[in-house]
């Protein structure tokens, strides 16, 4: 669920990027944190068209709702559609937390599989600004099970806009990092519905714990220079440097390029990268925030009734949201919903639910599943890289590198993914 470049600022603490023993695995960045930051190199990747037969799709998801006027420019839940000629079947593909749908990594999925005779239909991640607007029945992401509802929503809404202009011989799913995770509460719910009849359910680099994941993530402010008491001197001195690189037109779409270009401009001491980490994920969640509280007019950031017109500044709301951790939107904003939506939920059982443990029967031995992970993906435990074994058992593809999604674009990989869905054999 973590995007690519979350910990940027990670490279200048770094050394170079070591290569691997040779073990068989090609992909030659040996670290965690360096493959996350690096991805693939040009020449390893595979060899894919540069244009593919494509056109967006605006789907009106939620009709009744009334889009506040700051999202003016949000015309309806955005998805990407690469269509073949002739018959062919068609993957649905599931960004990762914060992706659009013409997100690098789907944009390349799509490639890969439009290349291998597929049609592909790309979807924005449930915690992006435009699914939040424009797809959220509650317009509050994080809770698997809504968010796969509104997904699949989604899927049949955009599915009916093409059906007729091409035909579809049978549906596939996949998802990378929180899309992954979502893809396999979205197949359940098919299992019920039966709007495609999903032959095959890839998952890459998913989270087998959203809390835990997020929260792995979240200690990385304890990293920063003088401990976590600094947190706040520390947020205040970053996000001052920010100003003048910051549009306050584009807050709810900061993106990975955004934070890049942020980083080359070298705007931080070495000292201070490893806050930075932190501070990368709290930016891409202060986005979630502010566009979750304007939708459903919470009052927990923007105050309650207050209409922000578009040329309204944004710049106080981002200093409050991005000043909001985790557990600040999950124990004060998040939960608190849920448990008045489900009377007697715990804060326990909610957490539980926001895990893959919590429908594991209707995962356990499913021979439609694949999953593809890392040995070192930091937002997976030990114990957790052993759970998806056990869980899908041949089916699971570990990989010994790679950090988080830094191996996605290698030949190797796309080549594992592409051989999945075409029903070749893939066991390990």
């Amino acid at each position: 669920m973590v995007l690519r470049l979350l910990i940027t600022a990670c490279i200048l603490l770094l050394p170079l990027p070591s290569i691997a023993a040779d073990d068989g695995y090609g992909y030659p960045i040996k670290g965690a944190y360096e493959a996350t930051i690096l991805g693939t190199p040009a020449a390893l990747m595979p060899a894919l068209p540069g244009q593919v037969r494509t056109r967006q799709l605006l789907l009106d998801a939620v009709p009744h709702r009334k889009k506040p006027p700051v999202f003016f420019y949000d015309e309806g839940l955005r998805c990407t559609f690469a269509y073949q000629k002739k018959q062919a079947p068609l993957v649905f593909l599931i960004g990762g937390a914060g992706a659009n749908d013409r997100s690098s990594k789907l944009v390349i999925m799509m490639k890969a599989l439009y290349q291998a005779g597929f049609h592909v239909i790309t979807l924005p991640s449930p915690s992006h600004a435009n699914f939040i607007v424009s797809a959220s029945q509650s317009g509050i992401p994080g809770d698997l099970a809504e968010d796969s509802a509104d997904l699949y929503r989604a899927m049949e809404g955009v599915w009916k806009m093409v059906e007729g202009e091409v035909q579809v011989s049978s549906f596939y799913l996949g998802g990378y990092s929180l899309g992954a995770t979502q893809a396999a509460f979205v197949a359940k719910l098919d299992e019920e519905r039966r709007s495609f009849n999903f032959r095959k359910v890839l998952l890459i680099n998913p989270a087998v714990s959203l809390y835990g994941a997020v929260t792995r993530i979240e200690d990385m402010l304890k990293l920063i220079p003088g401990g976590a008491k600094k947190q706040g001197v520390f947020f205040n001195r970053m996000l001052s440097r920010f100003s003048e690189y910051y549009s306050y037109g584009n807050f709810v779409a900061i993106n990975d390029d955004f934070l890049y270009s942020i980083y080359k401009e070298k705007l931080f001491s070495p000292e201070e990268t490893a806050g930075l980490i932190g501070l990368t994920f709290r930016i891409n969640l202060a986005g979630v925030i502010f566009a979750s509280d304007v939708v459903t007019n919470s009052g927990y950031v923007v105050a309650k009734n207050r209409v922000l017109k578009p040329t309204d500044s944004l710049s106080d709301y981002f200093l409050v949201s991005t000043h909001l951790s985790f557990f600040d939107y999950f124990n004060e904003y998040f939960y608190p919903y849920f448990q008045k939506q489900r009377p007697g939920l715990t804060r326990e059982a909610f957490i539980e639910s926001l895990s893959l443990r919590h429908i594991e029967a209707y995962l356990k031995g499913n021979s439609k599943f694949g999953v593809m992970a890392n040995e070192n993906d930091f937002i997976l435990t030990k114990a957790e890289l052993d759970y998806l074994r056990e869980l899908f058992g041949p089916r699971t593809k570990i990989y010994p590198r790679g950090g988080h999604l830094g191996n996605l674009e290698y030949k190797e990989n796309m080549a594992y993914m592409v051989d999945f869905f075409k029903d070749k054999e893939v066991l390990p």
